[in-house]
């Protein structure tokens, strides 16, 4: 009975894994046709969702199972427990790449961005896939400086968010009301991509340490 718990929690690790590599290919895409006005990019991305949704039903389904007919303690429930918790932090990024390619969707055949803000957002598209691919490898190897890796991406992706405001408020801004509305949503998503990478990053540091750190980001 212990070989078959283990190996269904081991399958748990890489659902995660597997949904985590799906988010950081779904934030590239997202963001590229962010930047090319790419609508069939956006299209795949939105369907894509579906089933990164379709993964965490079955992945909290067969937690829940775990925790019914296993009753784990220790280690054990805190892998199952944050199993749950992961899934929906992964989850929620998904949804986050989703939205982004759904503006670039919605603006279609124009570009969403106005030429003054394109670098920062080609910034912000480099940050998020580098906090998604941090994720992964994260994921991979449960390894805490990788774990504080992943906060510092998360700081660039703040910082990033601060300067999008700063940019929309400023005296030389040139876009217009629809596009500072696009501007302002789309800077939040990319800072709350990074703010849920924070929380699977700790909940990792809680796996391997018992200390779960901060805790868990609000939901948008």
């Amino acid at each position: 009975m212990r070989a078959i718990f283990d190996q269904e929690l081991s399958q748990i690790g890489e659902d995660l894994l597997h949904m985590a590599t799906l988010v950081a290919t779904a934030i590239r895409d997202a963001s590229q046709a962010l930047a090319t006005a790419d609508l069939q990019l956006a299209e795949q991305v939105i369907e894509a969702d579906l089933a990164l949704d379709e993964l965490e039903r079955a992945l909290d389904e067969r937690c829940v199972i775990l925790l019914a007919r296993q009753q784990p303690v220790a280690t054990d429930l805190r892998v199952v427990v944050s199993g749950l918790r992961i899934s929906a932090s992964i989850e929620r990024m998904g949804d986050l790449a989703r939205h982004v390619a759904q503006v670039a969707r919605l603006r279609y055949p124009e570009k969403v961005l106005p030429e003054s803000i394109r670098p920062l957002f080609d910034e912000f598209a480099v940050a998020a896939e580098k906090v998604a691919v941090d994720l992964v490898e994260l994921l991979q190897s449960h390894d805490l400086n990788k774990a504080a890796q992943v906060e510092k991406d998360d700081d660039i992706l703040d910082e990033l968010h601060r300067q999008s405001f700063t940019s929309t408020l400023g005296p030389d801004w040139d876009g217009n009301v629809s596009q500072t509305v696009d501007v302002t949503l789309l800077g939040r998503f990319y800072e709350r991509f990074g703010d849920h990478a924070v929380s699977v990053a700790n909940r990792i540091t809680y796996l391997v340490t018992g200390d779960l750190g901060d805790g868990e980001p609000n939901n948008l």
